[in-house]
């Protein structure tokens, strides 16, 4: 086992771990209740820490969390349908839920 993150969110390490997950690398929650220690534990001695099971994944987990973190370059998008802005990192408008793509009706029809 190799500890491939951790953060002070337990939510932010649930995500990582479904990232990882969902990429066919097994791995493992240690100090998700820990918390409560803190004051008797230095704070960052508590934090969630997400370990993966097979050392062999470590690489490639370091690799996906990298990515997965990098700062989105992308500039917003404006819906082709109905002409609001969306954030660069949504596939579909926040608004009409119309493809980014401008051929494709939102509805399907």
């Amino acid at each position: 086992m190799k500890l491939v993150y951790t953060h002070p969110s337990n939510i932010v390490v649930a995500q990582a771990r479904a990232s990882l997950e969902l990429a066919g690398i097994k791995c493992g929650l240690r100090n998700e209740y820990a918390a409560g220690a803190m004051g008797e534990l230095a704070p960052i001695d508590v934090w969630p820490e997400l370990w993966v099971l097979r050392d062999r994944d470590y690489e490639r987990a370091a690799l996906l969390l990298a990515q997965s973190h990098a700062e989105i370059q992308e500039e917003d998008w404006h819906c082709p349908h109905c002409g609001s802005q969306s954030p660069a990192t949504f596939e579909l408008c926040w608004h009409c839920a119309g493809d980014r793509s401008p051929g494709n009706n939102p509805h399907g029809a």
